[in-house]
């Protein structure tokens, strides 16, 4: 049985791109950064203590930040701006060092939105904080050098424009990682609900294939009954026709029809089941009670040839039921069998089975009684369970009251046993009424609902 709900997907958790760089690579960053300060020192042809501060601090904030980000994930996008911002014054203040807006640095406070940008795709903010701190550091640079207005805003329109830039590259490169995620999330909850679909299937499959060998395994049962009057029957016949005296054709006939109709119970039995195993039941039809119980007393007689009284009361005038035919024959075959073995097996004195129809309200309702020792009081709880059995293995599997509750659930029935107060057992059958017009449109869904609880 398929399942409609759909699996919750635990959403992995993301490590920032930042995060997931090697320590070998930090290093090398931090050792470039480091060793550029002998370029500072050729370019101004001196020792400069503020440069190599500047440079170490730098270098400090990329290895502290490498650290602290695997230690506190949490806290990604404020350390992301920290490093960011102490970057950036570190660039500016190297400028400052080199020559300015002249100098060899300055080309660097411009770009590094760019280049934050494309090293942390996932942190917009730290775009606009590390743009935020380089125009406002051009600016003083600007001012501080003394420069003419429209050189002024010559720069500070660069400046500003390459930052909106690279805020831009961020929000758009932040957007397609998301995009990229829900699709890999999606991806996953898709094949993930193809499994569990694969899974149901095969489940509802092995669960199909429990109950066919369930059936089977009852099957030689349900087939013995009417087998063992076909056999009885050809035997009968056979003797007839060794014997050298006049044959009766007229009782000849009779047995023969009689046998045909035992051997068309047999081939329904194992229509019935290879039907089940591909889910593929007859459609219900109106028939009269009386007719199905004839024709189960009569493939039922040479179990109940021990049976002192037999007496069937179905009128039939009795309103139709709605049922598929030959499984409700079934039934009630198999309740005559089970109270034929019964009686068999503890014989009492005037031993009888009785079949009593009427209608009640708007069901029709068939008991099965004998008077037998009916059922005991830790029998009764467990009696439709299935492989439970009070019989010897060569008489029955358990299987066969489980079998034909099942049967007439699917036509919206019910089984249930009980004692009679005069002692014996009494086994209930109650069938819907034949509603207007189901004939001629027979309904589909109590049969997909007993095929969903089977």
């Amino acid at each position: 049985m398929l399942r409609s709900s759909e699996p919750e997907l635990e959403q992995p958790e993301t490590i920032p791109q930042e995060g997931v760089w090697s320590r070998r690579i930090v290093r090398v960053l931090c050792g470039v950064i480091l060793v550029f300060f002998w370029v500072d020192s050729l370019y101004l042809g001196r020792f400069s203590a503020w440069m190599l501060g500047l440079r170490v601090v730098w270098a400090a904030s990329m290895l502290g930040y490498t650290y602290m980000i695997r230690l506190r994930p949490q806290w990604g996008g404020l350390l992301t701006d920290l490093n960011v911002l102490v970057s950036t014054a570190c660039v500016l203040g190297l400028t400052v060092e080199m020559g300015g807006v002249g100098g060899p640095y300055f080309i660097m406070v411009p770009v590094l939105p760019l280049a934050i940008s494309l090293i942390y795709r996932r942190h917009v903010r730290s775009v606009i904080v590390c743009g935020a701190v380089g125009i406002a550091g051009t600016a003083m640079l600007l001012w501080r050098e003394g420069h003419s207005l429209s050189h002024t805003l010559t720069w500070m329109s660069v400046v500003t424009g390459i930052a909106l830039l690279g805020a831009y590259f961020a929000q758009q490169t932040l957007q397609v990682q998301q995009v990229e995620q829900q699709a890999r999330l999606e991806r996953a909850r898709r094949e993930s609900l193809e499994a569990l679909a694969c899974s149901e299937h095969r489940r509802a499959q092995s669960e199909k294939l429990a109950i066919v060998g369930r059936l089977a395994s009852g099957v030689a049962h349900e087939i013995n009954n009417p087998l063992a009057y076909v056999g009885s029957n050809v035997n009968y016949v056979h003797t007839e026709l060794l014997e050298a005296r006049e044959l009766n054709r007229e009782e000849l006939a009779e047995v023969l029809t009689e046998t045909r109709v035992g051997i068309q119970h047999i081939r329904q039995i194992v229509s019935d089941l290879r039907g089940f195993a591909r889910m593929d039941a007859d459609e219900p039809a109106a028939c009269s009670l009386g007719d199905v119980v004839a024709d189960a007393m009569k493939l039922a007689s040479l179990r109940l040839k021990h049976v002192s009284f037999l007496q069937v009361d179905v009128p039939a005038e009795l309103p139709e039921v709605f049922v598929v035919r030959q499984r409700l024959l079934q039934v009630v075959l198999n309740l005559l069998i089970n109270a034929g073995d019964v009686l068999e097996s503890h014989p009492v004195p005037g031993s009888e089975v009785r079949l009593i129809g009427r209608a009640e309200q708007e069901r029709v309702v068939l008991l099965v009684e004998d008077n037998g020792p009916g059922f005991a009081p830790h029998v009764l709880p467990r009696l439709f369970e299935a492989f439970f059995t009070t019989k010897n293995p060569d008489k029955g599997t358990g299987l066969g009251l489980t079998l034909s509750r099942e049967l007439v659930e699917q036509f919206g029935g019910t089984l249930s046993a009980s004692n009679r107060p005069e002692g014996g057992a009494r086994l209930r059958i109650e069938l819907p009424l034949r509603q207007a017009g189901l004939a001629e449109k027979p309904s589909t869904e109590p049969q997909a609902e007993a095929r969903g609880a089977a």
